[in-house]
């Protein structure tokens, strides 16, 4: 089969650089094409593409702002494959990653995988941090990090691949931004077509964001999954409470510390920290490194678990309608 490599980008030219030279170094004997899709940048990477273009089959479109998810709708319907894989701009893409998938799909066909992300070397500590946060099995993270049921995955679409005749029946990702990816994980699902993790098809992910940045992302993800519930409340679980349960209680526990003089529930808390930096510290042979994840994984659970709540309050209690509370989740197509 033809693999069409979807690939949007804005504003990112040295991340492309990056994607693209690793691309170029995929030991993959078939023919594929990359597909890049400029949505709307100031700051264009069309000479990048043209570097590569040489060692690559490479289509470079550009179109008016719109959204990464609008944008990979784009790319799939310029795209000649039969199928396509996703990649956000900042990812790094190891060397035998298209044979894996190549492999993977021989010996099951699925119509939509996910793969989960590691960090590499070079990427700094805040990255690294942040990289463990949002893939250790100690965290909600561990989902991304690939502990998921392998075969009920809702793929994410850093790192994702969909059939042509799953993108055509599904009509692609839809106009939310974060939460596009389960979104159509659910729709797929519904449609009758499986998804799958494919634990092997694992990308670097770069993650150039400092720690506002990933607060505000995380609270996003957070605002978004009670819409999600009220589109799709038979899938809803349990766990997407944890982060404000988990925010809610450490509250709980410094009023019972300050005025019951009761410090058991913060020494439960004290002692999960402690195991986070010990793993992080252990996993990447750094104690800064164990020191930020604590960081790291706080504002995860901190940004996400409040953005929940407001979500929910709004959506769920409140019954007000997604794109009118929170507009700034939804690109207008």
């Amino acid at each position: 089969m033809l693999f069409s490599l979807i690939i949007p980008v804005y504003n990112r030219p040295d991340e492309i650089d990056e994607l693209l030279e690793s691309l170029s170094q995929l030991e993959y004997k078939e023919d594929f094409e990359i597909v890049i899709i400029e949505d709307g940048s100031s700051l264009k990477c069309e000479d990048v593409a043209q570097k590569y273009d040489k060692k690559r089959s490479i289509s470079y479109y550009y179109k008016e702002n719109s959204g990464p998810g609008d944008s990979r709708n784009y790319g799939m319907k310029k795209a000649k494959g039969d199928y396509f894989i996703i990649f956000d701009s900042d990812c790094i893409i190891p060397k035998n990653y298209l044979t894996e998938v190549d492999k993977a799909l021989k010996q099951k066909y699925v119509d939509c995988f996910g793969g989960p992300d590691k960090a590499l070397d070079s990427f700094s500590d805040i990255q690294k941090a942040i990289n463990f946060a949002m893939t250790s099995f100690l965290t909600t993270g561990g989902i991304r990090g690939g502990s998921e049921k392998i075969d009920k995955f809702q793929p994410r679409s850093f790192n994702m691949g969909l059939s042509r005749k799953a993108f055509e029946v599904s009509k692609g990702f839809g106009n939310i931004h974060p939460g596009e990816d389960p979104d159509l994980s659910i729709r797929l699902w519904e449609l009758g077509f499986d998804t799958r993790l494919f634990p092997k098809a694992f990308v670097y992910h770069k993650r150039r964001i400092d720690w506002e940045k990933f607060s505000i992302q995380v609270n996003k993800f957070g605002k978004a999954r009670p819409i999600l519930n009220s589109w799709y409340p038979q899938y809803n679980k349990l766990t997407f409470f944890f982060p404000s349960l988990f925010i809610i209680g450490f509250v709980v526990g410094l009023l019972l510390s300050l005025i019951f003089n009761q410090d058991l529930l913060l020494q439960l808390y004290f002692g999960y920290f402690l195991v986070l930096f010990l793993v992080s510290t252990y996993q990447n042979k750094s104690f800064k490194i164990g020191y930020l994840s604590i960081k790291a994984v706080w504002k995860q659970f901190y940004g996400y678990g409040t953005g929940f709540l407001k979500s929910f309050f709004k959506i769920i209690i409140l019954k007000q309608k997604p794109q009118e509370a929170f507009p700034e989740l939804f690109f207008k197509k």
